[in-house]
């Protein structure tokens, strides 16, 4: 027998469903609890019943599709910091959400909480209404609320406005990065060529420092469940297990379900010897390390050997840059899959395309890209230049 299903108080799901009647600035945030609990549909339903703006955390992505009309992902700073009233299905307030506080969100700000650990309710804030038990009961409960007395935030509103201008500029910026043809590539041009051949019920592993946070920003996930990451803890390491594993649930579930592992090549260091594994199992697994020659930033070749002119590498390089064009793809080799280095936009269809195609060995595309390259311009001045 499944286990039972807990339900939140009905007076509490009143006052919650009063809270967000009355909101001027409306978000809701989906975390990977509300994938847990199987809540798309009810979420769905939700959002599209009363017309409200919703967010997903990274694992929460998928939950209701990226490409869904109300997801302001695209605005996520500006959501998160003018938002009056926001309500967390199955998202905790850690560092992921930035704990809550100021300056990432107002200091008035009311947050109505959906989770089913007693414990996590207030932490970091004292939220207006908290809403404990399973995400998928509590979300049908307001759904009933709603359904007795029908209310829509207007789409016309000057929130709505709002969100849906900075998201048109946020995603033109991205769309210019994409489109430069200076070699090597940039993040946002790799990403986007991935985009446009990924099955849409692909599993999307995801693992490194720009290359996450970049990559989840232009690769789009479609169903709930099918996105793993390094996650709370910001584990590096998990990537190509995680990848294993997905692969042996798609090979059960479902034959011929691809799974996409996006790797920085810092990142791919710290596991991919599991390259073995995957090829000893014969794992259809499409391989992409994002090569920048460093962990957040590296140098060229020709920089490299002008700084090694100055002393041992130990004395003069700096600890975060790896070799320089390094054959990550000739691990895979080694083994008896397949490995393509790539290093221009044409070079990448093209090899993308003959390893989805293929399903009967793994593949390892070692993508170049510019060493010093980075995210565009963030709403918050220290986000640009931080690398936390």
């Amino acid at each position: 027998m499944p286990p039972p299903v807990s339900m939140a108080e009905t007076s509490a799901v009143y006052m919650a469903a009063s809270v967000i009647r009355n909101a001027k600035r409306p978000l809701l945030i989906i975390g990977k609890g509300a994938a847990y609990a199987g809540a798309e549909e009810a979420l769905r339903k939700l959002v599209e019943q009363c017309k409200l703006p919703f967010l997903p955390t990274p694992m929460g992505k998928g939950v209701i599709p990226d490409n869904h009309p109300y997801c302001v992902s695209a605005a996520r700073s500006r959501a998160l910091q003018f938002a009056d009233v926001i309500v967390l299905f199955g998202a905790r307030l850690n560092w992921i959400l930035h704990f809550g506080l100021p300056p990432r969100y107002q200091p008035d700000v009311k947050f109505i909480q959906v989770d089913i650990c007693a414990e996590e309710l207030g932490n970091n804030v004292k939220p207006a209404v908290t809403l404990l038990g399973d995400t998928n009961a509590v979300t049908k409960q307001l759904l009933e609320q709603f359904d007795k007395t029908p209310w829509q935030y207007p789409l016309e509103s000057s929130w709505w406005q709002t969100l849906r201008e900075k998201m048109k500029s946020n995603e033109a910026a991205s769309k210019e990065l994409a489109s430069q043809k200076s070699l090597p590539m940039n993040y946002y041009t790799v990403f986007y060529h991935v985009q446009e051949q990924l099955p849409r019920d692909c599993f999307v592993v995801s693992e490194g420092a720009n290359t996450m946070d970049i990559g989840r920003t232009v690769i789009q996930n479609y169903l709930p469940r099918h996105r793993l990451d390094a996650g709370t803890f910001g584990t590096m390491g998990v990537g190509l297990g995680f990848a294993i594993a997905a692969a042996i649930v798609a090979k059960d579930r479902n034959p011929g379900q691809r799974v996409i592992c996006v790797e920085g090549d810092s990142a791919f260091g710290f596991s991919g010897m599991e390259v073995e594994t995957i090829c000893r199992y014969n794992l259809p697994i499409v391989l992409l390390v994002v090569n920048n020659n460093g962990i957040y930033q590296g140098f060229d070749a020709d920089s490299w050997k002008e700084m090694l002119k100055f002393g041992d590498a130990t004395a003069v390089a700096p600890p975060v840059c790896l070799l320089p064009n390094s054959h990550y793809e000739q691990v895979m080799t080694a083994f008896g899959g397949k490995g393509y280095f790539v290093q221009t936009p044409e070079e990448l269809q093209k090899s993308l395309k003959q390893s989805l195609a293929d399903t009967t060995k793994p593949s390892l595309l070692n993508i170049m890209i510019e060493p010093q390259a980075t995210r565009k311009a963030q709403d918050f001045h220290w986000l640009t230049r931080s690398n936390m």
